[in-house]
């Protein structure tokens, strides 16, 4: 890179990634976990699952909104000789840094159900919609604002961390042909 230039990773790409693993090993382990009866039976394990997956989905998808806004009205343009980072590459490497923390929930959602069956998966699926809806929730504000929001690598750090974190001191802003995802973090038709 010359001097100056930074990586790039765009921010919808970065929550969306989450979205599919924690939904498919949520449904999976709901499914597993209605085969045990568990202390409260399936039909309440069931009942407070579809409590927890809204409950999950609601905080997932509204939480820290307030800090996305901040960071979306004080976002800068790009550079030109910034690199963007392509949209299979950041999947990649948020299921790579997050793949422990996924097997811990799965098999803390499987421990569950032989207390409360399928509430653990469920919840889990939650969050995973969650992490959908707060990506089109960011596609929505990229459209409105003609603009795709982006976030340096350097700033998640080797995990893969949160993109409002603490070491995330600002956006950038390109136009919304650049990079290979389109506004919400999805692949480009």
């Amino acid at each position: 890179m010359t001097r100056g230039a930074q990586g790039l990773v765009r921010t919808a790409v970065v929550v969306r990634a989450g979205a599919a693993p924690l939904w498919w090993l949520g449904v999976l382990a709901a499914a597993i976990g209605l085969l045990p009866g568990g202390f409260t039976g399936r039909r309440i394990g069931v009942l407070a699952g579809a409590v927890l997956f809204l409950v999950a989905v609601a905080a997932v998808a509204y939480g820290r909104r307030g800090r996305y806004t901040a960071l979306t009205g004080s976002a800068a343009r790009a550079g030109k000789h910034d690199v963007l980072q392509d949209r299979a590459v950041t999947v990649r490497n948020w299921r790579r840094g997050h793949r422990w923390w996924l097997a811990l929930a799965f098999l803390a959602a499987l421990g569950s159900a032989f207390a409360v069956p399928a509430a653990g998966g469920m919840a889990v699926a939650g969050a995973g919609v969650g992490l959908w809806l707060k990506a089109a929730w960011l596609g929505r504000c990229e459209r409105s604002d003609d603009a795709l929001l982006w976030l340096r690598v350097d700033w998640l750090g080797s995990r893969a961390g949160a993109p409002v974190g603490k070491q995330v001191k600002a956006y950038r802003r390109t136009g919304t042909l650049a990079g290979d995802a389109a506004p919400g973090g999805a692949r480009r038709r």
